[in-house]
């Protein structure tokens, strides 16, 4: 089990057909955001050639000229981390569908630059952790470590990295939780 934007999700372990797998998974997410008005034109889900292999999954649409993306990449395998961005984008769509999150609300949750993932590994950069790190409790560790030390009222205190470390923590944990 893995919790996902405040959803319990069961991490799943496909163990063949991984190709087809990953295709019916990148078909579903595009059937849930256009169930929620997202046109089929504005939703990119690169699949990977070999589904088996350690890769991230990410998935990008626009609408109401935002852009949102969410990516996963915790999993062993491409096709595992698809099938948690799929369970975390249906459990998001249900949401809105039955009103109990506003579209405006599903934006928000999603939106992000299209620099999103230069910002990630310098942050990571900013760690000092490998530029494939998603151990959250690790980062948040020298966060607090560097946060004593850059604090303003701390003598070794630094005002502008200071922040710099606030930002780079901020984009992790929203990509890491």
């Amino acid at each position: 089990m893995v919790i996902i934007k405040g959803h319990e999700i069961e991490t799943v372990i496909v163990k063949n057909a991984h190709n087809r797998k990953a295709l019916q998974l990148k078909n579903n997410i595009v059937m849930l955001l256009r169930n929620i008005g997202v046109n089929e034109n504005d939703i990119d889900v690169p699949i990977e050639n070999v589904a088996i292999k350690k890769a991230k999954a990410s998935a990008t649409w626009y609408h109401s000229g935002h852009r949102m993306y969410f990516s996963h990449n915790m999993q062993g395998k491409y096709v595992d981390n698809l099938h948690v961005l799929f369970k975390v984008i249906e459990m998001e769509s249900n949401l809105v569908l039955s009103e109990k999150k506003t579209f405006n609300d599903f934006i928000s949750e999603f939106r992000e630059e299209k620099d999103v993932e230069d910002k990630r590994k310098e942050a990571r950069e900013f760690f000092g952790v490998a530029p494939d790190s998603n151990d959250l409790e690790i980062i948040t560790k020298k966060y607090k470590v560097l946060a004593k030390e850059l604090h303003p009222d701390m003598p070794t205190g630094d005002t502008e990295k200071f922040k710099q470390l606030n930002v780079a923590h901020k984009i992790l944990k929203r990509e890491l939780t």
